[in-house]
């Protein structure tokens, strides 16, 4: 199995990035294509060892910009490191592909070039949230989709589910709605018929869930469904909140020689938290619904996130995640 890796859109560079493609070749024997400019890729996999038979450079002289235009880009930028990637999917060299660039670009150019799962009314990015304890939390539509249908949600949910069971391993995904309280009269229309559509159907639908249950620390939930515009608050509410307990625990620290102590004894603790927060763990959000497997990865990925991304690529091919929701949702008929 071969994994296309877009290059050129990360804000870190491709060094980042090709550092953690043949991370992903030595750790997992991944096989890799990456894709960008070919004489910026050749100078820097020299710094490397890995085994050649397993990596080729495919060149791609043009960059899809975090400003561009998604729609407009994939069309006028055809040979943009993106549109290239996503078209080694499209003629099956490669099970799916990674991207650090522009989320809309990555999701215009899969839709163009690879299409929905027959059945698949609207694919959402699905990301992992962080738990307290054990593993994350799905969370879909994270941006994908701001105006839904409940048609939509209920797809979504069905999605997350097999997501849910055959990459995190958990056997019986609960799922829950996101909505303003637990009782099944509250939430806006969406939800509310969102809610009658998931109650009929053969999952662990837990009903609603709030905003404070995302985290582990009330009702346990493993998979979660909303609009994309909710989603996308949620995600990026999430990724501040935790840069700004780190920078004020950082600044409450350096203002006292104790405190500077304590964190010294604490430094294994304060690091494997750290390590439980860290997207890069999880790689990446997933693009879910198209025929083939789109990580798309935070702008600013770092090696581990790339290596991390590409894993999970494989895993979802392996799985056949794919197969699994063209199935259910002609089985489930939503």
């Amino acid at each position: 199995m071969w994994v296309a890796v877009d290059t050129m859109s990360g804000d870190l560079g491709p060094a980042e990035i090709v550092e953690g493609a043949i991370d992903a070749i030595n750790q997992y024997g991944i096989s890799t294509y990456l894709v960008g400019r070919e004489e910026i890729l050749g100078e820097i996999i020299l710094g490397f060892s890995f085994d050649s038979d397993k990596l080729k450079i495919i060149h791609a002289e043009e960059v899809i910009d975090m400003d561009d235009s998604p729609s407009l880009a994939v069309k006028t930028k055809i040979e943009s490191s993106i549109v290239q990637s996503v078209k080694l999917v499209a003629d099956r060299e490669c099970v799916g592909i990674f991207s650090p660039g522009n989320t809309g670009a990555t999701m215009a150019a899969a839709l163009m070039h690879l299409g929905r799962i027959q059945g698949v009314q609207r694919p959402p990015i699905a990301v992992p949230l962080p738990q307290e304890m054990g593993t994350p939390t799905l969370l879909l539509d994270a941006g994908a989709n701001v105006d839904c249908k409940p048609e939509y949600l209920a797809q979504f949910a069905v999605m997350g589910e097999i997501y849910a069971r055959e990459i995190f391993g958990i056997p019986n995904p609960k799922i829950g709605i996101l909505s303003n309280g637990e009782e099944d009269k509250k939430g806006n229309s969406l939800t509310l018929k969102t809610f009658e559509i998931l109650k009929k159907l053969p999952v662990k639908f837990v009903g609603n869930i709030e905003g404070r249950d995302l985290y582990g620390s009330g009702r346990e939930v493993d998979v979660v469904v909303c609009d994309g515009f909710t989603g996308n608050i949620v995600l990026k509410a999430t990724e501040g909140l935790i840069k700004s307990i780190f920078h004020i625990l950082k600044d409450n620290i350096s203002q006292s020689s104790i405190a500077k102590t304590g964190a010294l004894l604490l430094q294994p603790t304060l690091k494997a938290m750290k390590k439980r927060l860290d997207y890069a763990e999880y790689g990446g959000a997933v693009l879910l619904g198209v025929n083939g497997t789109c990580i798309i990865g935070h702008g600013s990925s770092s090696a581990l996130a790339v290596k991390n991304a590409i894993r999970v690529v494989v895993e979802c091919a392996r799985n056949d995640v794919n197969v699994r929701i063209a199935e259910n949702i002609k089985k489930f008929k939503i």
